[in-house]
């Protein structure tokens, strides 16, 4: 029987061993992985020892295996995302340049909105109809100071109209034509507007001068202002209504009191406009015009009026007419005067 040199020198194995163990070791594997595959019913032990087995030792293994190919896939992405770095910085930069612009539109909106949710909920008392107006240009100099607003004749605007921001007083018409009116501003150097002081009904004159702080002018009563006073219209006069919010009494550099403008906290581009003529408007016509009089009561013009009250007088029970006459007056009446036939001596 030949024999071949095995690989340990001196260690003889027979070809025929060895291509038995090797034929063992392939028909113990087929039965392995035919086992492993072997379609197993849903019962308590369907899951044998085999399979077991071939599971326990598959885990690691297929562990060992994946491990390069994962860490490869983790390799190629970070090379990727090191090239691609510039890429995505200019795309992001990109991206945040287009949510800065939306958010301050989001931000112009809200203003706006909140804007509006002031200007509707603007209410005077009694209440006075109004309507909204959008301010379209601007007309400045050293001592004019107007608007023009996109609200005329159409809308019912007559001069004289008070015009109010979200604020307070922003000033008066003074222009009105189809589709726009002219607004003359407080500080107007031609604005002339009775206020009074809310805390002491102290009456002035708020007068403009083209500065940003109109002055207060014929300002009466004893101490009648206080630095930080709310000043308010009074109403004198039938130009504006009373109790229009104007601003805040503050003592000028020149030593004369002025006002903070309450309408100046805020831009002058949406305005309402009061529709107010006079103060009739704001009474029931319809009521003062009733002519329904209480009854009139007069009492004796010839009564005095230290003289206690008189008993009312009784009505007689007869007519004067039928009343009958006394038996003296009768007799008295009826008897003729004596005759003499004797002469008088």
């Amino acid at each position: 029987m030949p024999f071949r040199e095995g690989p340990l020198g001196d260690l003889k194995v027979p070809l025929t061993w060895t291509a038995a163990v090797a034929l063992v070791v392939a028909v113990v594997i087929a039965v392995a992985f035919l086992l492993a595959d072997r379609r197993e019913t849903l019962q308590e032990q369907a899951y044998g020892v085999t399979r077991q087995t071939m599971d326990t030792v598959a885990k690691p293994v297929s562990g060992v295996i994946a491990a390069p190919g994962r860490w490869t896939g983790l390799g190629v992405d970070y090379v990727r995302s090191y090239f691609f770095t510039a890429s995505e910085n200019r795309r992001l930069k990109a991206e945040m340049a287009e949510m800065r612009q939306w958010r301050d539109r989001a931000l112009a909106l809200q203003d706006q909105n909140e804007r509006f949710r002031s200007l509707l909920g603007l209410r005077t008392d009694p209440p006075i109809p109004m309507t909204a107006a959008r301010v379209v240009s601007d007309s400045r100099g050293p001592f004019a100071n107007t608007r023009l607003a996109d609200a005329g004749s159409e809308r019912g605007v007559e001069v004289g109209n008070p015009v109010l921001n979200e604020r307070g007083l922003v000033g008066r018409v003074v222009g009105v034509a189809n589709g726009a009116s002219r607004v003359l501003l407080l500080t107007d150097i031609a604005s002339r507007t009775p206020v009074m002081i809310d805390r002491t009904n102290a009456r002035a004159i708020l007068t403009g001068d083209g500065g940003p702080n109109p002055k207060l002018d014929y300002l009466r009563g004893v101490d009648p202002i206080q630095q930080g006073d709310r000043v308010v219209t009074s109403g004198d006069g039938g130009v504006v209504p009373r109790g229009l919010p104007v601003g805040a009494a503050v003592k000028g550099l020149d030593g004369r009191w002025r006002v903070v403008l309450f309408a100046d906290q805020a831009s002058i581009d949406y305005v309402r406009i009061l529709l107010f003529k006079d103060f009739a408007q704001l009474a029931n016509q319809k009521q003062l015009e009733t002519h329904s009089l209480p009854p009139v009561t007069t009492e004796d013009p010839q009564a005095s009026i230290l003289s206690g009250p008189t008993p009312p007088p009784q009505a007689p029970a007869t007519p004067p007419s039928a009343a009958p006459k006394p038996a003296a007056a009768t007799s008295a009446a009826t008897a003729k005067p004596p005759t003499s036939a004797e002469p008088p001596r």
